[in-house]
């Protein structure tokens, strides 16, 4: 049996060993001991328990020595994900398994070792564009969650029931956020320090306005509700500039999308109607040598084209 076919039958079934430890994980469906009818009882466990548990918690160990478990709980926390750290890792783990067993199937170690990096490169993009996404959606409600801020505070509220309010009426994140802020309040921490660490997660530098607002006002008091008017009318007035140039420079993004596909889009067409024709690249140091400083140049245009068309004030 061909080595490479035989390590690739080896792979695929590890992988899809890891992914089903993966997907039946313990614990993701027991009943808390409180609800129970018998709250002694045990939950019976299930043939993959044990081994998940030890592959989760050898997982939770490493990441803890290398100092990245923080890291990626930031990251999926940013990107509004529950999933522990190990659970993620273990995911990804099972899916570049997965494409490593596909790769030396079709082409060898190489193809494999190609294929064995996409999940996690995938996987990182995945939690950059969810965080992204859930921050501007976040920057986009928070004119409106400041207006029901301000007014739960002119109805006679207290503070911490106008962040109540906004946790049960504004959308998501804002509601998720919100309602975040308060469970850290009724655990006995720090307003200001749950507001400021919304800030950071969210990366908004409106929000730290408000904080710093709020601060602010209890140190020296006054009328909140005034300041956050102000506040929320700043902030408007910097999402309408904000939109006016996400509109402008809209030609200039999708003049960066086009030119960064086009080169995959004729080579994709080469490859199809006429294979032959870069065949050489592939056949000698010199074709090689072309390929990786065209793709340097690719990675060099494409940062160039994103910092002309990104703007941040």
């Amino acid at each position: 049996m061909d080595p490479s076919l035989f390590a690739g039958v080896a792979a695929c079934w590890l992988a899809v060993l890891v992914g089903v430890v993966a997907l039946v994980r313990p614990g993701s469906r027991r009943v808390a001991p409180e609800r129970r009818r018998r709250p002694g009882a045990q939950a019976p466990a299930g043939v993959l328990a044990a081994p998940s548990r030890r592959v989760t918690g050898g997982i939770e160990r490493m990441l803890a020595r290398t100092g990245r478990s923080h890291r990626i709980a930031a990251a999926l926390d940013s990107a509004g994900r529950t999933t522990r750290p190990q659970d993620f890792v273990l995911v990804v783990a099972a899916a570049a398994l997965a494409a490593a067993a596909v790769g030396m199937l079709l082409g060898g170690p190489l193809p494999a070792a190609l294929l064995a990096l996409l999940p996690p490169v995938l996987a990182r993009v995945w939690l950059g564009t969810a965080a992204g996404r859930r921050r501007a959606a976040f920057a986009d409600q928070l004119d409106d969650s400041l207006q029901l801020l301000a007014g739960s505070l002119r109805a006679g509220h207290s503070l911490l029931r106008a962040v109540d309010a906004v946790s049960r009426e504004a959308e998501e994140p804002t509601s998720a956020e919100f309602q975040r802020i308060l469970n850290e309040t009724r655990v006995g921490r720090e307003l200001i320090d749950s507001l400021d660490d919304t800030a950071r997660r969210m990366a908004s530098d409106d929000f730290v306005w408000v904080s710093q607002a709020i601060a602010i006002h209890r140190e020296v008091g006054g009328d909140l509700a005034e300041v956050l008017d102000t506040v929320g009318h700043t902030i408007r007035e910097r999402n309408q500039i904000r939109r006016q140039v996400k509109a402008l420079s809209a030609e200039g993004r999708m003049s960066g999308v086009v030119l960064m596909l086009l080169p995959f889009g004729v080579a994709g067409f080469l490859l199809m109607t006429n294979p032959a024709h870069l065949a050489a690249l592939t056949h000698g140091v010199l074709g090689w040598s072309m390929i990786a400083g065209a793709v340097l140049l690719m990675v060099i245009g494409g940062l160039w084209l994103r910092r002309t068309v990104s703007f941040k004030f």
